[in-house]
Parts: C-alpha cells; sequence; structure tokens
C-alpha cells in the first residue's frame, strides 16, 4: 500500500513539474519568409551572384577564344611557341577554376553577412515573445532544434559531476 501511495506521489508531482514548463514552437523557415528585409537581401545576394557569373563568363570567353586560336593556328607555332600558348591556356584554366571557388566562398560570405542581423532580430523577437509568455522551451518545427530554454533548465553541471569532471 505504501509503495501505491508513493508511486502516485511520485506520478503527480513529475506531472505537476511537467506541466509547469510551458512549450512553443515556431517555423522559423516561414518566419524568414515573412520579413521585409530578407527580400532586400536576397536581390542583393543575386545581384552579386550575378555579377560574379558574368565576370565567370568573360574569363571562359577568354579561355574558348585562347584555345580555339590555339587549335587553328597549331600548326604553324614552332615547340617553343606551342608550350607558351599551353602554358597560357592552362593558366587561363588554373584561374578559371581559382575564380570559381573564391567566388562561391565569396557568395557565401555575402549571404551570411546579410541574413545574419535578420536572424539576430528574429532569435531575439523569439527570446523575447518566450520570455513574456513565460515559455520553458521554443522548438523549430523547420529545423527541429531548441531556439529557446530557459537558463535555469541547464543541467551541465549535474552531469559533469555525474561523470566526475
Amino acid at each position: 500500500m505504501k509503495r501505491i501511495a508513493l508511486l502516485t506521489l511520485t506520478c503527480l508531482l513529475s506531472l505537476s513539474n511537467f506541466a509547469q514548463n510551458k512549450l512553443g514552437y515556431i517555423d522559423s523557415q516561414e518566419l524568414l519568409l515573412l520579413l521585409p528585409e530578407r527580400k532586400t537581401a536576397e536581390a542583393e545576394v543575386q545581384t552579386f551572384a550575378k555579377s560574379l557569373e558574368s565576370q565567370l563568363q568573360a574569363m571562359t570567353n577568354e579561355y574558348q577564344q585562347s584555345v580555339q586560336d590555339f587549335q587553328s593556328n597549331e600548326a604553324s607555332y614552332d615547340d617553343l611557341v606551342k608550350q607558351d600558348k599551353i602554358s597560357e591556356i592552362t593558366g587561363l584554366e588554373q584561374r578559371i577554376q581559382s575564380f570559381q571557388q573564391n567566388a562561391q566562398q565569396a557568395l557565401q560570405a555575402k549571404e551570411q553577412e546579410l541574413l545574419e542581423p535578420i536572424l539576430a532580430k528574429a532569435r531575439e523577437a523569439i527570446e523575447e515573445v518566450a520570455k513574456e509568455g513565460g515559455y520553458t522551451y521554443i522548438f523549430d518545427r523547420s529545423l527541429g532544434t531548441i531556439l529557446f530554454a530557459k537558463e535555469s533548465e541547464n543541467i551541465l553541471e549535474k552531469v559533469k559531476k555525474k561523470l566526475k569532471l
């Protein structure tokens, strides 16, 4: 009988503690789509991408022209001129590959630079709503992550003690 009473009391306390936790969720992707700053940032990223693309196209045209010139005049070149032209074409290929890698990195950096203030604004609003609403946790439905957790819920110290760290 004591066991049943103890078990019932434990269950009630657990349910009461769980009931005190207020959970919420948001779809951060949907939120970002609603922010007008995102459209501006997206347009700026597209413009930057197009400028990189036009530079790459110019380099590709130069490469194709060099290859075509080499193929048309190869018979008239002596060995020294052939080697020079081949080195020139190889150099263009390497420049194009290097540009593609750098352009990809630059595009990602530009996107990050433009999106970070927008994401910070969204995070701040989520945290304010969570605190005002008394939420313990806010989950992001689109990413499957926790966007907000009350600081008092951090159990790192207890886990470190358990692991004797």
